[in-house]
C-alpha cells in the first residue's frame, strides 16, 4: 500500500519532469526558432531598406548631374559625388546582407551592372560638360539611355524587394508558429505555462518594440522624403526663375544685336538706294517701280525689325516708362486686331524686373485673347495702391473651365512663375460664354 502511491508519485514526477522537459525543449525550439527568424526579419528589412537607399542616393545624383550640366553650377557637383559615394557604400552593405541568399546573387550582379554603368555615364557627361565639349554632353543628357537603365535599375531593385518581402512574410510565419506551440504547452502545464507566458510576454514586448522602432523608421524615413520633396520644389522653382532670366537677358542681348547689326545693314540698304537713284533712268516705268518696291521693301523690314525688337524687349519700358510702354503695347495690338481696347493705367512705382513682370502679364493676356478669346472687348486696369500694385485684364470672350486646363499649356503656369518671383499672386477667373479675368497682385519693392 505504502509503495503504490510512492511509484505513482515517482511516475508522476516523471511525467510531470517528462513534460517539463517536453515544454522546455519545445520552449527552447520554438525560442530559437523566433530568434532565428527575427534576425533573418531585421535583416530582410535591412535588405529592402538599402536596396531604398541605393535607388533614392542614385536619383539624388542623377538630379546633381543634371542640375550642373543644366546650370554649370559647380555645386551641383558635391551632392552628386556625395550621393554616388553613398550608392557605392549601400551597394558594399547589399553585398554583406545577401552574402547568404543565393537567389538573390544573379539579381544583385545585374543590379550592381546598371548602377556602375549608370554612374559611368553621369561620370562621362560630367568630363563632357568640364571639357566643354557641348554637343557630346547635351547629346547624352537628351537621350533615353539614362531612363531605360533606370528602369532596369527599379525592375531590378524591386524584384529583390518582392524577395525579401517574401522572406519577412515566411519569417512572420514562423514567429507565429513558434508562438502557437508556447501557447499549447502553457496549457499543458501551468507552472511551466507561466514561465513560457512570461517568455511569450517578452517576446511579444521585444516584437512591439520591434515594430515601434520600424514606425519611427519609417515616420523619419517619410519626414526625410517630405523635406527631400520640398528641397527639390524650392530648387526647381529657384531653377525657373533662374532660366526665365537668362530668357529676359537673351533677349535683350538679341534685341540689341537685332538693332544695331540689322538696323545697320538696312540703313546702309536705303543710303544706297537713295545714292543709286540719281544715277538711273526713273523715267523708264520698269526701273522705277522696281525701286519704288525696294523702298517699300526695305521699309517693311525696318518695320519688322522693330515690332520683333519691342516684343523681344520693349525700349519704351526702360525709356519711357511702364505706363506709356502699355499705351502703345495696348494701341498696336487694338490696330492689328480691330478689338477695343479700354485701359485705366495708374502711375506705378516697381522695381525694373517688376515692372517687365506686369508687361509681360499683360502682352501674354493679350497674345492669349488674340489667338483663342474671339473677344471684341478687352478692359485693362492697372492700379496703385500704399503697399501694392494691381494689374487686371478683362475680356468678353469665350471663357474656358479652368480646372480643365490642359497639361501641355503652358502659358497660364508661365505667368503664374513669373508673378509668384516677384513675390506677387496670379488668380485666373473664367466661365465658359462669360470672358475670363486676368488678375495679379504685385508688392512694392523695398526699397520703396
Amino acid at each position: 500500500m505504502r509503495k503504490f502511491p510512492l511509484t505513482k508519485m515517482a511516475v508522476n514526477m516523471l511525467l510531470a519532469l517528462l513534460a517539463a522537459v517536453v515544454l522546455v525543449a519545445v520552449n527552447e525550439a520554438g525560442y530559437i526558432s523566433s530568434h532565428s527568424a527575427i534576425e533573418r526579419l531585421e535583416k530582410s528589412q535591412s535588405t529592402r531598406r538599402t536596396i531604398g537607399l541605393i535607388v533614392r542616393e542614385l536619383l539624388s545624383a542623377e538630379s546633381g548631374m543634371r542640375g550642373y550640366l543644366l546650370t554649370g553650377d559647380a555645386r551641383y557637383i558635391e551632392p552628386y559625388a556625395q550621393s554616388a559615394k553613398g550608392v557605392e557604400t549601400h551597394i558594399n552593405e547589399l553585398h554583406q546582407l545577401l552574402a547568404d541568399a543565393p537567389e538573390d546573387s544573379s539579381d544583385f550582379t545585374e543590379l550592381s551592372s546598371l548602377i556602375a554603368r549608370r554612374i559611368s555615364e553621369l561620370d562621362l557627361s560630367l568630363q563632357l560638360r568640364r571639357s566643354g565639349n557641348e554637343d557630346a554632353w547635351r547629346f547624352v543628357l537628351s537621350t533615353d539611355v539614362g531612363l531605360k537603365n533606370m528602369e532596369a535599375v527599379r525592375a531590378t531593385a524591386n524584384r529583390m524587394i518582392e524577395r525579401t518581402a517574401q522572406r519577412i512574410d515566411n519569417s512572420n510565419a514562423e514567429i507565429i508558429h513558434s508562438l502557437t506551440l508556447s501557447r499549447i504547452g502553457i496549457a499543458a502545464v501551468a507552472a511551466i505555462g507561466l514561465l513560457a507566458f512570461y517568455m511569450y510576454l517578452r517576446k511579444a514586448e521585444a516584437l512591439q518594440l520591434s515594430h515601434e522602432r520600424e514606425k519611427e523608421a519609417q515616420a523619419h524615413e517619410r519626414d526625410q522624403l517630405e523635406k527631400l520633396v520640398r528641397d527639390r520644389t524650392a530648387s526647381l522653382g529657384k531653377l525657373a526663375t533662374h532660366l526665365q532670366q537668362v530668357r529676359e537677358e537673351e533677349r535683350g542681348h538679341l534685341a540689341r544685336e537685332l538693332h544695331d547689326e540689322l538696323g545697320a545693314l538696312l540703313t546702309a540698304a536705303k543710303l544706297d538706294v537713295a545714292r543709286l537713284k540719281p544715277h538711273v533712268d526713273l523715267s523708264v516705268p520698269e526701273i522705277s517701280d522696281r525701286l519704288g518696291h525696294l523702298v517699300e521693301t526695305l521699309n517693311s523690314v525696318i518695320s519688322l525689325k522693330r515690332r520683333i525688337i519691342e516684343d523681344l524687349r520693349p525700349s519704351s519700358l526702360s525709356n519711357l516708362g511702364l505706363t506709356a510702354s502699355l499705351e502703345i503695347l495696348t494701341r498696336e495690338f487694338a490696330e492689328r486686331t480691330k478689338m477695343k481696347i479700354e485701359v485705366s493705367l495708374e502711375s506705378v512705382q516697381l522695381s525694373a524686373s517688376s515692372q517687365l513682370t506686369v508687361y509681360r502679364l499683360i502682352q501674354e493676356s493679350l497674345t492669349n485673347i488674340g489667338k483663342y478669346a474671339e473677344a471684341q472687348r478687352v478692359l485693362i486696369t492697372v492700379h496703385n495702391y500704399p503697399t501694392h500694385v494691381t494689374v487686371q485684364v478683362r475680356d468678353d470672350g469665350t471663357g474656358f473651365d479652368t480646372h480643365s486646363i490642359s497639361p501641355t499649356a503652358h502659358g497660364l503656369a508661365g505667368m503664374n512663375h513669373r508673378v509668384e518671383a516677384a513675390g506677387g499672386r496670379l488668380t485666373v477667373t473664367s466661365t465658359p460664354g462669360e470672358g475670363t479675368l486676368v488678375s495679379a497682385t504685385l508688392p512694392h519693392s523695398n526699397g520703396e
